[in-house]
């Protein structure tokens, strides 16, 4: 298991395959299980990466306070042991808020951005009411006894999810820190970077299930196909907020599609 070592955290990963980097950032309450369907079709012609953000899976416990940048820096870390050179770098929901951070502070280290069910930040991306509507809905699961605490997220799916999927979110969900789910929100709900997106300069795959109830392709993925230059919008029928899980064949195709050809 390669792990690396930033201010104290250690950052564990997966690597599997050959080619050029795919770097893939989970979702809050999660880790890089999330991935298994991408890991395991795309390695024949990706170095697949997928990390345990701090925090989650094998990965270190975060501080008491632990801001956006922090998990930025953390990845940045994380790509730059792999040493491949720029990767394409994907974020699922919370953790496209953080490929976007990576992207704000370590640009060169990306060279192309798949962004999938994602948000802005929450205060990027969602009204002022649905951000306090959220917070109050967090704070409620972070007060339960710790012996009740597993913490999961209404509306991730479009459907009923497969079992084995069930099964992994629920070992997942048990597994979650409540310092770790203190820190994602307080990162995500104070999160702004609207403002960065005119300012993206390399290709974007907007990859978005279309009945994502989390993150609406109308209007949060749309104001991402406004206003990132580069971008393009693709909407996988059928599919909610985890559309790895829920439509993974579609979900790698495209993925593999769109790096092929900036590889």
């Amino acid at each position: 298991m390669p792990a690396v070592r930033v201010d104290g955290i250690g950052v564990a990963y997966d690597r599997v395959g050959h080619g050029p980097p795919l770097v893939l950032a989970h979702g809050a309450t999660s880790d890089a299980r999330l991935f298994r369907p991408q890991m395991e079709d795309l390695a024949d012609e990706f170095t697949v990466v997928a990390w345990d953000e701090p925090g989650a899976g094998r990965s270190s416990d975060v501080p008491a306070v632990f801001p956006l940048a922090g998990y930025a820096r953390c990845l940045a870390a994380v790509i730059e042991d792999v040493g491949l050179g720029p990767a394409h770098v994907l974020g699922l929901a919370w953790g496209g808020t953080v490929v976007l951070e990576l992207y704000r502070l370590h640009p060169s280290l990306v060279r192309t951005l798949v962004l999938a069910d994602t948000y802005a930040g929450w205060k990027g991306s969602l009204s002022a009411a649905e951000v306090r509507s959220r917070i109050r809905g967090a704070e409620r699961t972070l007060a339960v006894p710790d012996e009740a605490f597993a913490p999961s997220l209404p509306g991730l799916f479009a459907e009923a999810p497969p079992a084995g999927v069930v099964r992994l979110l629920s070992v997942m969900s048990a597994q979650t820190r409540r310092r770790s789910m203190r820190a994602e929100l307080a990162a995500m709900a104070d999160a702004d970077l609207s403002g960065l997106l005119p300012r993206i300069g390399v290709p974007t795959l907007l990859l978005w299930g279309e009945l994502d109830a989390r993150s609406p392709v109308e209007p949060v993925a749309r104001s991402f196909l406004d206003a990132v230059p580069q971008a393009t919008l693709v909407v996988l029928p059928g599919a909610g907020h985890l559309s790895n899980l829920e439509a993974p064949e579609a979900f790698n195709r495209t993925v593999r599609e769109f790096c092929r050809t900036r590889s």
